[in-house]
């Protein structure tokens, strides 16, 4: 284990002046280039607030502990005041013991020549062990944040693999696909992203989710207004806005040969701090949650994104928003997606 070491002396200042307990937050795939950008921001107060100290914990596999000393080392180089002492390690038993928040970034990414079910199959495995070391070793109250796709099935895994912990505590990142969505309405609309609200994702984080701004609103002139009556365009978002959101991953790929890791870094950020601190007043977001008992006619037992709000750290799914045919259409889709996903995964994971 590799730490930043800090002496005894600072370790007892530390406490002495600062009344807030530091959590801490465990970081995994944290050599690679999702982590590189999202550690800044963590360890500055970006997500958990200018006053809330931090143990952060990293997570990487044996082959990468040099990359992950380096990434140790540049921490160290911030001088963060908020990082009481940052851990490098590739020991799960290390990394998991008493988390407040576990970021699950790591995962087996896709290959040439791979079948989705090779990747599934692939992460059961990884996901089942994170589950039985969060259920073995983590608080019964950690947040758990998984962002290394498949995101929603790998959630789900992670969740059946630590029964103790409740299945509310995990959520998967649907966030990007949030802002992507956001983007392109402020964009076609010459506003800022910031103008523009509760836009939902419906679904798997993959090419099937539903990009929905039916109950979306955007500020024009200082007055709310929906988006189809702003946009006058019906073909464009029942079009080429679903396919622009849909597969902005890929299209990212083929620009930068490099999949996004500054915006899925800005969106995990998003989502943590919105579990932390919770949703503003008339505002929802997307996230990737348990699916019993929802109204949406979406089967239990998926991990599956909705409108949420968020308060006192717990999410609600937002209720009673009307859905037109052709939502329904898409939103079912994405869900039989999911549950063949499910299926697969738990057919690896009876025999993993």
């Amino acid at each position: 284990i590799r730490s930043c070491g800090f002496s005894p002396k600072h370790d007892m200042e530390f406490d002495k002046d600062d009344k807030s307990e530091p959590i801490r937050v465990l970081v995994t795939g944290a050599a690679g280039q999702i982590a590189y950008s999202l550690l800044y921001s963590i360890g500055n107060g970006s997500v958990f607030g200018k006053d809330q100290p931090i143990i952060l914990v990293l997570l990487d596999i044996t082959p990468m502990m040099g990359v992950l000393d380096g990434v140790l080392m540049e921490l160290q180089d911030c001088a963060l005041p908020l990082l009481k002492d940052v851990i490098a390690t590739d020991k799960e038993d290390v990394a998991f013991k008493d988390l407040d928040v576990a970021i699950l970034v790591g995962s087996m990414p896709r290959r040439d020549g791979m079948e989705r079910k090779d990747l599934l199959k692939a992460n059961v495995k990884i996901f089942k062990c994170q589950g039985a070391a969060l259920e073995k070793y983590a608080k019964k109250s950690v947040k758990v944040i998984v962002v290394g796709n498949p995101a929603n099935t790998n959630c789900l895994t992670a969740s059946k693999s630590a029964p103790s912990i409740p299945k509310e505590n995990f959520s998967c990142l649907t966030r990007l696909d949030h802002n992507r969505a956001k983007a392109q309405i402020a964009l076609k609309l010459g506003v800022t992203s910031d103008d523009v609200k509760n836009v939902i994702i419906w679904g798997n984080h993959s090419s099937t989710q539903y990009p929905d701004v039916n109950h979306a609103k955007v500020k024009l002139q200082g007055k709310e207004v929906g988006v189809y009556e702003a946009l006058k365009d019906d073909s464009w978002l029942k079009g080429e806005f679903i396919t622009t959101v849909q597969q902005r991953g890929a299209a990212v790929i083929k620009a930068r040969k490099l999949s996004s890791a500054m915006s899925a870094a800005k969106a995990i950020c998003d989502h943590v701090r919105d579990i932390w601190f919770g949703t503003p007043e008339g505002e929802f977001v997307s996230m990737g949650v348990i699916s019993d008992g929802n109204s949406y006619g979406v089967p239990d037992d998926l991990l599956y994104s909705f409108p949420v709000t968020i308060k006192d750290k717990t999410w609600k799914v937002v209720e009673g928003l009307p859905i037109n045919d052709f939502s329904r259409e898409k939103m079912d889709l994405t869900a039989k997606e999911l549950a063949e996903e499910k299926e697969t995964a738990f057919e690896f994971l009876s025999s993993a």
